[in-house]
């Protein structure tokens, strides 16, 4: 299977448009701060959210209104999470509401989602005031909605790619936003997949499902987790590709798709953490299990004295010995090394638990780079896990110390 990287973002796929302006929700009028996306027509969708028994409203309206595997648009505010308010269900509604009053489109056929400071009234009125605008200037505008879903992002994130099932040219897209409250279980802040693949509802919810797992579910900025995490995907069928009701080759090269663009987009995410200046990676390998891998290498990704130590380009790998130590899984300390690695080259620091000889000179020189992967070897099995995350800055206190004002 050959899977091409092109343009368009959510855009990319047919029948799909985005657009993304500034209504008012944010106090800087150059911050686009409201999102939408329309497909063409009615579309099989699924979704994964926050397990965090504190919910934002859009995420319970957005269960509720996927519960039949279908929806045609997705509507996202930036600039407050619309979460622990007592009329939250209602504006999440009233946001639903507000693209069905501009097209053929149920409200029930909506896709809700809002990110931004917890426990504020979210105030409807500048939405309504700005739904016209923003429906009218739909088109290939990825772009603008990327830019509108941000918080504390300080880039874009978006990927989109071209792969062929059955002689069929198909597309995915998607963009992101994410930087901090990341610790996800079941997805990760906001994602939003398009595609023109034609797969049934149920499909399509067991590939996002199983693929979470090896994706956004890897991903640790802070160890936090969000109240409004929400991926959704959309997948309007206009591909022409026969359609996928059932395991086989042809969802096994979805699910290959899917996976390419997620694994890109959990990167993104990770590199651009609150106040991050590298993407730290950790990559498990000679587990006994597939758990006991990804469990180690979450656990060495959320490790705060890690994280300070990349940041400080100190090859202090007893930080990262320890952290698998604690992780709370069956493993032989005594069996592992661990290697840290960038463009710079490989360097060896533990064998069979125990330290090794290196040059400090060259620990820094490679520490020093924006993407590192520290290689831990269990050294007692076959399965192997990979995980995502950042350094941890002075710029993350700064930055979370105010986040409200």
């Amino acid at each position: 299977m050959v899977i091409k990287n092109i343009s368009g973002g959510v855009c990319a796929p047919l029948g799909f448009k985005a657009n993304g302006i500034h209504c008012g929700i944010r106090k800087n009028k150059s911050k686009r701060d409201f999102a939408l996306i329309v497909s063409d027509v009615r579309a099989s969708a699924a979704g994964v959210y926050t397990s965090n028994l504190v919910k934002g409203a859009p995420v319970i309206v957005t269960k509720n209104n996927l519960s039949d595997g279908y929806a045609q648009a997705i509507i996202c505010n930036s600039g407050n999470a619309n979460t622990c308010n007592s009329d939250g269900i209602e504006i999440a509604e009233k946001m639903c509401s507000l693209v069905s009053g501009c097209g053929d489109i149920s409200a029930k056929d909506v896709i809700v989602a809002s990110t931004g400071v917890i426990g504020q009234k979210l105030n409807i009125q500048p939405m309504v005031d700005g739904i016209g605008e923003l429906w009218n200037g739909l088109g290939n505008h990825s772009e603008y909605a990327a830019q509108a879903i941000m918080t504390t992002d300080t880039v874009i994130k978006t990927v989109s790619i071209e792969f062929k099932l059955g002689g069929k040219v198909c597309r995915m897209g998607a963009i992101a936003k994410g930087v901090g409250m990341v610790c996800p279980n079941m997805a990760t802040n906001l994602i939003f997949l398009t595609t023109d693949v034609n797969i049934s509802p149920e499909m399509l919810q067991l590939a996002l499902s199983n693929d979470v797992k090896s994706s956004f579910n890897m991903i640790s900025v802070d160890g936090d987790q969000s109240t409004n995490d929400t991926c959704c995907i959309l997948a309007n069928g206009l591909a022409g590709n026969e359609r996928i009701t059932a395991r086989s080759a042809h969802y096994n090269a979805f699910c290959k798709a899917l996976n390419y663009c997620t694994v890109i987009l959990s990167k993104k995410i990770a590199k651009d953490g609150e106040g991050a200046t590298k993407l730290i990676e950790c990559s498990v390998e000679g587990a006994k299990s597939l758990k006991i891998a990804r469990t180690v290498a979450k656990t060495v990704i959320k490790s705060s004295l890690v994280k300070a130590a990349m940041f400080g380009a100190d090859a202090n790998w007893g930080r990262v010995l320890c952290a698998i130590g604690y992780s709370g899984v069956d493993v032989d300390i005594l069996k592992v090394d661990v290697d840290f690695r960038s463009v710079k080259g490989v360097l060896p620091v533990c064998r069979g638990g125990y330290g090794v000889d290196f040059s400090e000179e060259k620990a820094k020189e490679l520490l020093l780079e924006d993407e590192i992967t520290i290689l831990v070897n269990l050294n007692d099995g076959a399965y192997k896990a990979t995980a995502w995350g950042c350094d941890l800055t002075y710029d993350y206190v700064k930055i979370n110390g105010d986040y409200r004002t």
